[in-house]
């Protein structure tokens, strides 16, 4: 397998986080050579510019660690006592404006991303998307075009495959509902499942079989 497909928007968060870093440094060295200080002042740091300074910094460098949905950062940015609400929608209102945060964008990466990486199915996917708090309606957009592009009738025959090599093929029928329990906790629909292990399985089974 090659390697992963980069993702811009970590590419532009990385090349952000570089420049920001470099502010606070040249702004700590300024305030510590004051004469008779050698410290920030604590008042500094909790005016409402410093306090989105901080947000900024804190937004950025949690995007060059990963893509992130706007509401997961959000979530993430409120952690931190010193900002609020409004500081924390002002930074994201920037970052969108930037291009350096699209939940549109994000969704259909991350997507593509976990398909290409393990075949999984559309309701394995979907529920990921959840987790991220990405919307629904652009977690269904992205579903719609990641399975226009890679059908989850190839993804669940990768799916068996990988299986099958490591296990061989359901020969009894405990053994062909272990694997059935399988495919669906991969998030593939229970009617594809049964209609692809129905097609390779050496022992017949009844409809009382199936989980």
């Amino acid at each position: 397998m090659g390697p992963a497909p980069r993702d811009p928007q970590l590419d532009n968060c990385n090349q952000l986080w570089a420049c920001i870093r470099v502010a606070p440094k040249m702004r700590s060295r300024r305030i510590n050579s004051k004469p008779g200080g050698t410290k920030r002042d604590d008042a500094e740091l909790t005016t409402p510019e410093k306090a989105k300074t901080r947000t900024m910094q804190r937004a950025v460098k949690l995007l060059a660690a990963k893509s992130r949905s706007v509401a997961e950062l959000r979530e993430r940015l409120l952690e931190k006592s010193w900002t609020n609400e409004t500081i924390v929608d002002e930074v994201l209102a920037k970052l969108k404006e930037y291009g350096y945060l699209n939940d549109e964008q994000f969704a259909f990466g991350f997507a593509s991303y976990r398909v290409k990486q393990s075949p999984i199915g559309r309701r394995r996917l979907a529920r990921d998307l959840q987790m991220k708090k990405v919307d629904q309606e652009i977690a269904d957009e992205a579903l719609r075009l990641v399975f226009d592009e890679t059908p989850e009738e190839g993804l669940i025959d990768r799916a068996i495959r990988k299986r099958t090599r490591l296990r061989g093929l359901p020969r009894t029928r405990p053994e062909i509902k272990s694997f059935i329990d399988h495919l669906l906790r991969l998030g593939f629909s229970y009617d594809l499942v049964t209609n692809r292990v129905r097609t390779i399985s050496k022992a017949d089974f009844e409809e009382d079989d199936l989980p």
